[in-house]
């Protein structure tokens, strides 16, 4: 075999001393080429494998790639030795400054939808409103049925449900905050409940998941008029003076008499939420007397809000997560 292949042991001397003559991680990227390259003097050997006889050619192969690994290895070393050469020669030449402060991470900011859900909790603290919160895999019973929303009743089929195993649900709206938030207390009182609510729905200006924020007042003489006031209120708060809003007669389980609340958006008018006076059998469902009390609920999206105060076209854009659109915001 010695006979018709060049000596290995006599390759990897060279390459070995090669290797260590190299000065610099570019000269040591030459050097390994020419040995373990395509066209390297030892990876060369295996194209002559045939040419041997077929009992050698197993063993010679075997004995080229033990040569290379052992090249490989050598090389590896000497990168290693030259970065620790660079480094330390770049230390003692205080081209590194380990005394100047590191650059800074990119700073954090609110989502934009979080900005405008806080300024319109702040709203509506001015206003006496204290704030509820409640779970977001709820029951049927405070999601339907406490709204008086029954099994058999059609309105469930336009709430567009996800549905959770034990007989729960994703609340689909934040009014089940409303029925924890009045049983076993007494009016008068007035609360808000903004948070996350899921359905089924996708397009423009719905997402499946999606913000919306919840009031309501009960009290002995609160009217319809007190409901359109706040709610005029808060919008030219919220969108300025010019906003045009309109309320479309419509019906709600949980409100009588109830109406939806447009806003104009551009040339066109946008669904901004619900409204209306409490149902008297909601009131009851809580252990509050309709006879004596009454109040007002409205419910609208933070979401279309932020379109509207950001221009932001589609609601997905604010859900997406690409921060070329949010650093824009």
């Amino acid at each position: 075999m010695s006979g018709v292949v060049p000596d290995l042991e006599s390759l990897e001397v060279e390459a070995r001393d090669a290797i260590a003559a190299a000065n610099s991680p570019q000269q040591l990227v030459e050097v390994r080429a020419s040995f373990l390259g395509r066209k390297g003097s030892i990876s060369a050997q295996l194209r002559r494998i045939g040419e041997l006889p077929d009992a050698e050619r197993g063993v010679f192969g075997q004995a080229v790639n033990a040569s290379k690994a052992r090249v490989e290895a050598w090389v590896a070393e000497r990168k290693r030795s030259l970065e620790r050469a660079v480094q330390d020669q770049a230390i003692a030449s205080r081209d590194l400054d380990v005394t100047l402060p590191s650059a800074l991470p990119p700073r954090g900011r609110l989502h934009p939808v979080t900005r405008l859900e806080r300024e319109m909790a702040q709203f509506f603290r001015g206003l006496g409103f204290s704030i509820e919160e409640g779970p977001e895999v709820e029951t049927e019973y405070h999601c339907f049925e406490a709204l008086n929303i029954p099994a058999d009743h059609p309105a469930r089929d336009l709430q567009d449900t996800f549905f959770v195993e034990g007989g729960h649900v994703l609340r689909t709206h934040t009014s089940p905050v409303q029925i924890r938030a009045m049983t076993g207390r007494q009016p008068p009182f007035r609360f808000i409940a903004p948070g996350r609510v899921y359905r089924h729905d996708y397009d423009a200006t719905h997402s499946p998941m999606f913000h919306q924020i919840e009031g309501f007042l009960v009290d002995e003489s609160t009217t319809f008029g007190d409901l359109k006031g706040i709610l005029y209120s808060f919008a030219r708060h919220l969108m300025g003076p010019d906003v045009e809003l309109r309320f479309r007669a419509h019906y709600f389980p949980f409100t009588e008499p109830s109406a939806e609340m447009d806003f104009r958006w551009g040339d066109r008018w946008l669904e901004w939420g619900g409204c209306g006076m409490i149902h008297p059998k909601v009131l009851e469902n809580c252990g509050i007397d309709p006879e004596r009390y009454q109040g007002f609920a409205f419910g609208m999206g933070i979401d279309r809000a932020a379109m509207d105060r950001f221009g932001v076209p589609n609601i997905h854009l604010l859900f997406d997560g690409d921060m070329r659109v949010l650093e824009q915001i």
